[in-house]
């Protein structure tokens, strides 16, 4: 049996079957895409097995192809697997949808518009708007105001709130378009009698319009950003130039109310001879500042002040001829510093450009050389006005000093 043997081949050894080719390969399964008919569980119940990556910092070289094993198989998942697991599982679910059949079909916006009806909706908030006249509606929600509706119906605004029995040759009217009429000198000298007599007496009335002058300056000097801690090395200087009448007697009062606020001020005296009761009187309060007090032009200063408030003639223009006010009148002119005058002439003060105005209660008819004319409030109680004949509703509101304009309507 042997003879029949004519070529003998060895075709495989134990010891080759168990030999591994290092070129071997390993198979790596990709996510599988979500079917259509499974729900996303279904999906996440047939991914099983771990994902396992190389770091993409590894050199390409230096990785190394690993076989999966027995054992590699049947240990327990780390923690850092279960989290590449967990992921794995949420991108295959919200990821594993096939979307072939979407981008085949355009999308309809003529349809999709169709769905918003925008005529509708205008005509829904049209018909909400309390100005557009409607028919009742019922079953209409509670009526709700806008911003700029009132709850209360108001009447017609009175625009003539005062009337006097003489007016003047002017009218001006307010911010708010109240019409306020001149009066005669006559009417306003009888107006302030009967004040003093109900117990309002000069002293008050005094202290009032010097309050208001006093707000009015501070506003001109600059207000909060002149007058601060801050700004010390700029601190202003206010002159007053006072008559002996009840002018010269508010202006005082005005400078000791404004050192009162640590500006510094000068008082000048036209006639320190000749003083009224009540001049007396603020002169004495004002000495008590420490602040300056002259008698003569040349002790005026020579630089430049931040105001000057006047108040060298009463409203009936006296003391005028005197050569100590035209001594005055040029220094302020010379000066060039904004002139507030109290109570002025209504021809204005001779010789001495004013810009601004202060009058008080009701206005004369004042001419244009007195400058932009404000009006002050010094309380007169209505039982005033009603025994002189003036119809009197206060125009002031919520201020003190309120603007006057000429009326050219």
């Amino acid at each position: 049996m042997g003879a029949d043997i004519s070529n003998l081949t060895i075709i495989e050894t134990a010891s080759d079957a168990s030999v591994t080719s290092p070129s071997s390969t390993v198979a790596v399964t990709k996510p599988v895409p979500k079917r259509l008919g499974r729900s996303v569980s279904e999906c996440l119940a047939t991914i099983k097995g771990i994902q396992l990556r190389d770091s993409p910092r590894k050199h390409l070289e230096d990785c190394s192809v690993h076989t999966p094993t027995v054992c590699d198989v049947n240990r327990t998942p780390s923690k850092k697997d279960r989290v590449r697991q967990r992921w794995s599982e949420r991108d295959e679910a919200c990821f594993g949808t096939p979307i072939d059949s979407i981008l085949d079909q355009d999308f309809d916006f003529e349809k999709n518009l169709a769905l918003f009806n925008k005529q509708a909706v205008y005509d829904e908030i049209n018909a909400q708007r309390p100005d557009i006249v409607r028919h009742a509606d019922t079953s209409r929600r509670s009526q709700k105001y806008r911003h700029n509706e009132n709850v209360i119906a108001s009447v017609p605004a009175m625009y003539r709130q005062v009337v006097v029995p003489a007016p003047g040759l002017k009218e001006y009217v307010t911010d708010d378009g109240l019409v306020i009429p001149s009066i005669m000198p006559d009417l306003r000298h009888q107006l302030l009698s009967v004040a003093e007599r109900m117990g309002l007496t000069e002293e008050r009335q005094a202290e009032l319009m010097g309050r208001a002058a006093t707000e009015m300056a501070l506003q001109l000097l600059g207000g909060g950003h002149r007058l601060n801690p801050h700004n010390v090395h700029q601190w202003p200087t206010v002159v007053a130039l006072c008559g002996s009448n009840r002018q010269g007697a508010v202006a005082v009062n005005c400078a000791r109310q404004l050192a009162s606020h640590g500006v510094k001020t000068v008082v000048f005296l036209l006639d320190p001879t000749h003083l009224t009761t009540q001049l007396t009187h603020e002169l004495a309060l004002f000495r008590h500042t420490n602040n300056k007090l002259i008698t003569t032009v040349q002790e005026l200063p020579t630089v430049a002040v931040d105001l000057i408030v006047l108040a060298l003639a009463d409203e009936l223009g006296s003391q005028l001829h005197k050569a100590r006010y035209r001594a005055a009148a040029e220094w302020a002119n010379e000066n060039r510093a904004p002139v507030l005058a109290l109570d002025p002439p209504p021809a204005g003060t001779p010789g001495v450009d004013t810009k601004f105005s202060l009058v008080p209660v009701l206005p004369l008819a004042h001419s244009l050389d007195n400058g932009k004319l404000y009006l002050c409030n010094l309380a007169f109680p209505q039982q005033v006005f009603k025994e002189v004949g003036i119809k009197y509703s206060s125009p002031f509101g919520p201020k003190f000093v309120i603007p006057l304009h000429p009326n050219d309507t």
